[in-house]
């Protein structure tokens, strides 16, 4: 990997949709750089300092949310003249985000009083009362034609369905929920599923017309779910519990295929593969830790003599079986315990999920769909901050607040350092393209490019296990 200068942030800061560009929000200004050269391609001053940004989707607005006023600005990059302000007044602004069409914004008031969407084609504006959730509880097809919209009235819960061309709502229909959690569409926009909050375990399935076309729970009286996440395939629905239990339901019957628990010890018979991060001191040898060249993820930066003397690198090691996990036992006094599957994400091909059990947050589980089986486990020195997949092929990043990076793909796993003074990666966000991962500190930011090398290595995951592993 090749890593750029660290550059300051202090809020938020992404790729656009197109992987052209770079927003970075630096107090009240917005720093637009371009991804290749790093160059400042525009640059944006804000009435004051900026929580949050969003990209439209064709690339050429973004919006800054400004909590402190509360007031939603937005800019052209292809018109730099070209600027607009949003300001509800007294009823505030808690969260906003574009439509599909990038040509409306849609606002959340304080308290949950209202959802506007302002035109900025003319000086329209549509109003939905009373939606339920402020960031949540809005969901867009994928054609970007219809919106589902959340909204509660009389102690009910109610999907408005809204058409994204006029903005008029084409239907209202009740849902059987206690406490609507949240909304997504399928991916092939046929169906519509809904969950309800923590405390009573209910996934629903709904038609865009309002029929129900399966109600789904695994159990009663307990905490119930807490992630939810549909294949790019759209033929399957994974639903996180608070049970440290993984479901995978199909979209032909909607019934269960696959649970999937995260135990607390490993035995054979079993074919995953159990990846620990040890400390390697430099004044051993470390020829197992610098790659060789035709290895698919060559990492030359990991290499001992790209290293400062004096530290100790890191590195993974296979363990053998039977293996025990650390876990951590949740306080059953406190609200929101930290149990049950608080990350979960499908690679882009569908093959795999990757979870994070909360109460094991060390440990990061790859599971194979395929094969309906554990494929690896991946035991972290520090809490899991951050995993994401590799947007074109199955290899995962993640991140422990710590100067390394750890990469993962059905060929093996490796760590990567950092080689940047006191960088400590605490997030990270891939390029839609794949082509590089922007890594965030507390204060600084910098990118990592992917060469093609380890792009290369998604295609041919052939390698043998004991180049791969050692």
């Amino acid at each position: 990997m090749e890593f750029t200068d660290s550059y300051k942030h202090t809020g938020p800061c992404c790729f656009s949709p197109n992987s052209r560009y770079l927003a970075v929000a630096v107090d009240y200004r917005l720093v637009i750089r371009d991804v290749v050269s790093l160059k400042v391609v525009q640059l944006y001053s804000c009435v004051d300092k900026i929580s949050y940004i969003e990209w439209a989707l064709d690339s050429e607005y973004i919006l800054c949310g400004l909590h402190k006023r509360p007031v939603v600005q937005a800019w052209s990059l292809t018109q730099p003249e070209w600027t607009c302000r949003i300001d509800e007044g007294p009823a505030g602004i808690a969260y906003a985000r574009w439509s599909p069409d990038s040509r409306h914004i849609l606002t959340t008031s304080e308290f949950q009083l209202r959802l506007t969407v302002w035109s900025l084609l003319s000086t329209a504006c549509v109003h939905v009362q009373w939606p339920k959730h402020a960031s949540k509880g809005v969901s867009f097809t994928k054609d970007g034609k219809f919106a589902a919209i959340c909204t509660r009235r009389d102690c009910k819960d109610y999907i408005n369905l809204l058409s994204c061309q006029t903005w008029e709502i084409m239907g209202t229909y009740a849902v059987d929920t206690i406490d609507l959690a949240g909304v997504e569409w399928s991916p092939d926009d046929s169906a519509i599923v809904i969950w309800d909050s923590l405390l009573e375990y209910k996934v629903l399935i709904y038609s865009p017309d309002g029929r129900c076309l399966f109600k789904y729970q695994a159990y009663e009286s307990g905490l119930g779910v807490k992630t939810v996440a549909w294949s790019p395939c759209g033929q399957f629905l994974a639903v996180g519990s608070y049970d440290q239990i993984f479901r995978a339901l199909n979209h032909l019957t909607w019934k269960t295929f696959a649970e999937f628990a995260h135990v607390t010890t490993i035995r054979n018979p079993c074919n995953a593969v159990v990846f620990k991060e040890v400390d390697e001191p430099l004044q051993l040898d470390m020829s197992g830790l610098c790659l060789r060249e035709n290895f698919p993820h060559n990492i030359q930066d990991n290499c001992p003599e790209n290293a400062p003397e004096g530290n100790s690198r890191v590195k993974y090691k296979v363990m053998d079986f039977p293996i025990s996990l650390p876990f951590q036992k949740p306080a059953a006094d406190k609200p929101n315990p930290k149990q049950g599957i608080g990350l979960l994400s499908w690679s882009n091909d569908s093959q795999y999920v990757f979870t994070r059990n909360d109460n094991m947050p060390t440990l990061l589980w790859i599971w194979d769909i395929r094969r309906l089986e554990l494929a690896a486990v991946l035991l972290q020195k520090d809490p899991i901050r951050a995993a994401a997949w590799d947007p074109t092929c199955p290899r995962l990043v993640l991140c422990t607040g710590t100067p390394q990076l750890y990469m993962w793909s059905p060929s093996g796993a490796c760590c990567v350092n950092v080689p940047l003074p006191n960088f400590v990666v605490y997030d990270m966000k891939w390029n839609s393209d794949g082509s590089c991962l922007l890594l965030k500190d507390r204060e600084s930011c910098c990118c990592a490019a992917v060469v093609s090398m380890l792009h290369e290595s998604c295609e041919d995951s052939s390698e043998d296990e004991d180049d791969v592993y050692n």
